[in-house]
Parts: C-alpha cells; structure tokens; sequence
C-alpha cells in the first residue's frame, strides 16, 4: 500500500479509511437503446410498463432552480431513514428493485470479475454479486459500510483510491445525485476500467413519487443527477449502450402504517411522516420515475 495513501486499516470492522486527497492503488492487486424495463428476481422476471422518455407536463411541476443541486447525504446522522427506505422497497414494491437485475447482468457480461460498488452502502449489491461468483469492493463516505460484505472502503467516490485499470465494472446506484460533480466521479470510474469495461448508475426522476409531490419539499427540483439528465451525463464519458426507464405505478401502499413508512424512507422525520400519512386516500398506488444507464468504457 503506498505510503502517499496515508490509510489506516481497521482490522476489527474490515474496513479500509482513506483520507481526504488520497491517492494510488489501496487494493492488493453511442449509440442508446430505449426500451421496457424488466426485472429479474429470484421469484422471476416481471416487466413494467413505461414511457420512452420522462414526460413533462402539467401534472409535473415543481420547484424552479437555476442551478441543480446535490441531495444533502444523511446517512450517518439518520441512518434510520436509509434503512426504511430499504424496508419500504422491499415491503411495499411490486416489481423489486435494480439491484438484483444489474447483479445478474454484470455476471453475464463480467463473469468472475471484480465490481467496484461506488455508495454501496451496507452491501446490497455486493449480496448479490458474491451469489453470482463475482468479487466486489464497495465504496461509501458513510460508516455504515462496515456492515458491508468486506473488502469495504471509507472514502470519497471524487477521490477514488485506486490504480488505473483495476475493475471490470462499476456500478453508482441510486448515489451520483448526492455528488455536486457528477462527471468528476464518472472520468473517475473510466480511469479504474479494464478495457470494455462496464458502467452502470441509476437515478429517480425529479418528478418521481408524484402523488406525494405536496408533502415533499424537494419535488420537482432538479438534482446534479436526474432520470432526465443521467444518459446525456454518462454520454460523455462512456458509450451509452442502454437505456432503462420506467414511469408506472410500481409501489402498493395498503393502509396509513405502510404510507407513513414510505414517507418516512423519502425524507420526511418521524413525525412529519406521521402527520402527512393520514391525508391520503389508501389503499393507494405511487408511480415511480427514473432511469438505469448502462456504458462502456471507451
């Protein structure tokens, strides 16, 4: 491990901290295609109807900003929140979530390779790409990747700490919105790339969760990585070889318990959860909005 890394090994949590402007290898060593997203599970493959492109009408109107701003990170100091949202997902979703799918498509593209997981998080993907034979390493300024499968990093995804040429693919899920530079941590993912390596990052759409857009302060307003945004973005740094969208009503919420649990995974605390769950109809559907963009390195 090269001493410019000034990196501290936790050999108790297995996880690797590496400090702010690190830098080297802390490892041992266009054309776009739109179409249905369908998802692959372990209970079978369920595809949704969507749209082509994100609409923008009427019914799509939120806040006005002039600049798109990054999505404050709270998982440290409210990892309650992260933690239903992934509850609620799993409980409430009819059709699953992206993760399980491009596990399944990185293994048949990448076979035995290794994956870079940048804001894995607490390992959900990596479950999934240990069951399929391939080897990860996930990547997280949160401290809760300590409850990742290992090989785990404590770091910046805008300071990758890693050799050039390391992976066979990396995956940004549900994460580049919290970065104020999203084309940083892509050129970033480029560099640590094995030649046609793979890219892969998904986004909700700014005006995703539409029947909830009056309880959501944020709704409307763009983000540094929208399901609008998220193809052009990765376009130019990789090819774009898929496009993924969705817009269908792809959440069941069956009573005012299950409501105020959704809310509480979108942002809102407690109480405001609490409050804003008894002024909705239910049993009630949520349309869900976004995009999943695969590329190749160039």
């Amino acid at each position: 491990m090269p001493q410019s890394a000034r990196s501290r090994v936790s050999a108790e949590k297995k996880v690797l901290t590496v400090e702010s402007g690190a830098t080297g290898s802390v490892l041992p060593t266009s054309r776009t295609a739109v179409r249905a997203f369908t998802i692959s599970g372990s209970s079978g493959r369920k595809r949704v109807a969507c749209s082509s492109r994100i609409r923008d009408d009427e019914t799509m109107t939120g806040p006005e900003t002039t600049q798109p701003r990054a999505q404050p990170v709270d998982y440290d100091h409210d990892l309650d929140r992260f933690l239903t949202n992934q509850t609620a997902t799993r409980l409430f979703s009819t059709s699953g979530d992206v993760h399980e799918p491009v596990a399944e498509h990185l293994r048949r593209q990448h076979a035995g390779g290794r994956v870079l997981d940048l804001g894995g998080g607490n390992g959900l993907l990596a479950r999934h790409l240990k069951d399929r034979g391939l080897a990860s390493v996930v990547l997280d300024q949160a401290r809760y990747v300590a409850t990742a499968p290992p090989p785990v990093v404590l770091a910046d995804a805008e300071r990758l700490p890693f050799a050039d040429e390391t992976f066979d693919a990396v995956a940004a899920l549900w994460m580049l919105y919290h970065v104020a530079e999203p084309l940083v941590v892509l050129q970033l993912a480029a560099r640590v790339l094995r030649p046609g390596g793979s890219f892969v990052a998904c986004a909700p759409s700014r005006y995703n969760d539409q029947e909830f857009k009056a309880v959501l302060p944020e709704w409307g307003s763009r983000s540094t990585f929208d399901a609008e945004d998220a193809a052009e973005l990765i376009g130019q740094v990789f090819d774009v070889v898929d496009v993924e969208r969705w817009d269908a009503p792809l959440v069941s919420l069956r009573d005012a318990a299950a409501v105020e649990q959704f809310l509480r995974g979108r942002g809102l605390s407690p109480q405001a959860a609490g409050e804003a769950a008894t002024g909705f109809e239910r049993p009630m559907t949520v349309t869900k909005r976004g995009a999943l963009v695969w590329g190749r390195v160039r």
